[in-house]
């Protein structure tokens, strides 16, 4: 060993320093970490404003929604690789149509054989009617108001309002027989095309609460679209009453459906008028679609139960800011519960499907013919039906 080199001994005091000072530094991380945390929840810009309101007290499953399980067991359609039949009706040619989670338009027998797709608009297809001339008339929340042609031409009927006013997200759509057309804009502040899809927009909308929703009308013969109504949080499933002018519309956002005059023009829901009234208040899950069925028969989906901790938030905006920044899987919108019921013109609760197991998920409507009822989903990778 050369002269220069030493041999050092172990200080143990500095030993129990450097102990000491672990802890320190880990507690120190932490506080960092957790004040990266809190500013995140509380100061990330987000899109939305939410704003207060009252939600009602949760009813729960009683009454005309006592607990039962006449949605289990349905049969099942297969869709191969497709999935999410959210929208499905019975077009003018005896064939069975649904809308896909991918886009897809697929067309089939009632008994779902001879499968094959219809067409694809490039958007997402979310309600769907069918006019006098044997076209389909489409929501789609990226493209607006759309004709599908038998031969399967794509066409814009109307993507907006008025220059300035766009249509951000056609909703649900019902053909009068007077040819008027009449479609939900379910939000006029989340456009799907913009925020990263139906899904996305709609949690931005509902947790804001500005209720931007509303009720449009598109005259064929003129090529004008007329602002029926407006307020409406989340404005989803759309139905048309046996006198061919009065409109059932699903507010989603506020666990109710209203009744409103077609004849309407730039009605606010919410000023009292006489031309808007809620048929149905606090239900006890989300509305969906709404579609006609037989004897008078008008039936609802609910694609979740409500979750009384959402319900807690409602007057607390901060809160659903806060919510708003978390990843979307940790919202409590609810656990899946297979729910449809049916109601009359006058709002009165004539049937009601449940599945408490939610076997078949997120459950918006009810397609009923002599032979079936079809059940739509959001997210199920089948057709589930039953017989009548």
């Amino acid at each position: 060993m050369g002269a220069g080199l030493t041999h050092r001994h172990a200080n143990p005091q500095e030993g129990t320093a450097l102990t000491r000072s672990i802890p320190r530094k880990a507690a120190g991380l932490t506080a960092v970490i957790l004040v990266i945390a809190i500013g995140y929840l509380c100061f990330w810009p987000i899109p939305a404003t939410p704003v207060a309101w009252q939600a009602p007290t949760p009813p729960g499953y009683v009454g005309a929604y006592a607990p039962n399980t006449r949605l289990a067991g349905l049969r099942m359609i297969d869709l191969g690789d497709e999935v999410g039949p959210e929208h499905i009706a019975m077009g003018p040619d005896g064939k069975l149509y649904a809308a896909m989670t991918s886009g897809t338009l697929l067309r089939m027998d009632p008994d779902g054989a001879n499968r094959e797709v219809f067409a694809h608009t490039g958007g997402r297809v979310l309600g769907f009617d069918f006019d006098g001339r044997g076209r389909m008339v489409a929501a789609d929340a990226m493209k607006g108001l759309l004709a599908i042609t038998p031969d399967r031409q794509v066409s814009v009927l109307t993507d907006r309002v008025s220059p300035q006013d766009p249509i951000r997200y056609a909703n649900a759509v019902v053909v009068a027989p007077d040819g008027t057309i009449y479609v939900t804009d379910a939000s006029t502040r989340f456009a799907p095309s913009a925020w990263g899809g139906t899904y996305e927009a709609s949690v931005l909308d509902i947790l804001e609460q500005a209720a931007s929703g509303r009720v449009l009308a598109f005259d064929p013969a003129t090529g004008r679209t007329r602002l029926v109504a407006h307020g409406f949080s989340f404005a989803n499933g759309l139905a048309l009453s046996s006198d061919g002018h009065t409109l059932f519309v699903a507010e989603t956002g506020r666990y109710r459906i209203w009744r409103i005059d077609g004849h309407a023009e730039g009605l606010d829901v919410a000023s009292g008028s006489p031309q808007a009234r809620v048929l149905i208040d606090n239900l006890p899950g989300y509305p969906d679609n709404l579609m006609r069925g037989r004897d008078g028969r008008i039936w609802v989906g609910l694609f979740k139960p409500r979750n009384p901790a959402a319900d807690g938030l409602s007057e607390r905006p901060f809160l659903r800011s806060v919510l708003l920044r978390l990843p979307r899987f940790m919202l409590p919108l609810g656990e899946s519960y297979g729910h449809v019921f049916a109601i009359d013109e006058d709002g009165g609760v004539i049937a009601d499907l449940q599945d408490p197991s939610g076997t078949y998920p997120e459950t918006t409507g009810v397609t009923e013919t002599a032979e079936r009822l079809y059940i739509h989903s959001l997210h199920a990778r089948g057709i589930g039906w039953m017989p009548p």
